[in-house]
């Protein structure tokens, strides 16, 4: 199999599909492996580190995309990409299809197939999803914590508090590995924190994170009365290969307090709060009625070289058995097929 790894273009996207240690692996088990060059740079990767394991270096994305079979990304294909997809073309990278249907006609029209991390399924959980939730549900609270600072719009919050004075609080919607995460690390530095979640099993594990957690079954006016004293609230609600329900109307982020900070993590499938759209790293934020809005769609590029190691050793596994005859009949790669040979795939997308 002749393997791709293209130079991300998405703005200020920093990671590479493959670390230089994955793509040798893959080199050592007979495959071919391109990289287009300086993809790794921004995670810390020299073209060097690549040639010394035997992957070529080729020089721009159009030679990428005629010599190889299989293309890995990170990010899914932005509009000058796609007239360099081929319907022979094997697309593995992160798609979130039901937020992008300009994408999603492109992708019907090429005709190619098209595998995306987020679908990939495998015991009921997401594996190629994880690591970049662990990931952007900590930087939630990172970049939430520092939006309330008062030089960058926000309440002047700390959200751990000090002696005499009072805690931030922190509502997360979601308690899966992005929304764990953010509770995690939000309880860690002391906030009061509140997780809402329809299974219990997770609202018990949230429970046990410290008595600063409060875990609570996600009713409508529920979570209405806790927003609306939330310091940062955080959305991370995922429905696999489907948008994103909205759980927070405009009328509720209206009665949020002016200087309060949302971070919505479920924005790459377009957003679990009605008031969220995308932004990217170079205007990450936006004010709305008073309030700040986080709605990057590639959180975890901020951390290209934590974030591209993670990301590198979860895809190995399934990357060798793309190479495999066969690797259509095997289920959890299966379920990660969105398109293919121009039709939809995936049934969550079919009205999307």
């Amino acid at each position: 199999m002749k393997i791709g790894i293209p130079k991300e273009v998405k703005t200020r996207e920093g990671r590479v599909a493959l670390i230089p240690d994955a793509a040798a692996e893959l080199v050592r088990q007979g495959q071919r492996v391109y990289l287009q060059k300086g993809a790794g740079i921004l995670s810390g990767y020299a073209d060097e580190d690549y040639t010394a394991l035997g992957v070529d270096i080729l020089d721009d994305a159009p030679s990428l995309y005629a010599e190889s079979e299989l293309i890995v990304k990170v990010k899914e294909p932005l509009p000058q990409e796609w007239p360099l997809l081929r319907p022979d073309h094997l697309l593995f990278s992160y798609l979130h299809l039901a937020a992008e249907p300009a994408l999603t006609k492109a992708l019907l029209e090429i005709g190619l197939t098209a595998v995306a991390f987020e679908t990939v399924t495998k015991n009921g959980r997401l594996p190629l999803l994880a690591p970049m939730s662990d990931i952007a549900g900590r930087i939630a609270v990172q970049i939430g914590s520092h939006l309330l600072h008062m030089p960058q719009g926000g309440r002047g919050i700390l959200l751990g508090g000090v002696p005499a004075a009072e805690r931030g609080h922190v509502v997360i919607l979601g308690a899966g590995v992005a929304g764990g995460n953010a509770a995690l690390l939000a309880a860690a530095i002391g906030a009061e924190v509140t997780v809402f979640d329809r299974s219990r099993e997770k609202l018990e594990h949230m429970r046990a994170l410290g008595d600063n957690v409060t875990a609570l079954h996600p009713f409508k006016q529920t979570i209405h009365e806790a927003i609306c004293r939330a310091d940062l609230l955080i959305g991370a609600v995922l429905i696999p290969g489907a948008k994103a329900p909205h759980l927070v109307s405009a009328d509720s982020v209206k009665q949020m307090r002016t200087g309060s900070v949302i971070v919505d993590i479920s924005v790459d499938q377009g957003g679990c709060i009605e008031t969220t759209r995308p932004t990217s790293y170079e205007n990450p934020t936006f004010l709305w009625e008073g309030v700040v809005h986080f709605g990057v769609t590639n959180m975890p590029g901020a951390v290209p070289r934590t974030a591209s190691q993670a990301l590198s050793a979860a895809l190995l596994p399934y990357i060798l058995r793309l190479c495999e005859d066969g690797w259509t009949k095997q289920p959890d790669l299966a379920a990660g097929i969105n398109v293919s040979g121009g039709k939809i795939r995936l049934s969550s997308l079919q009205n999307a």
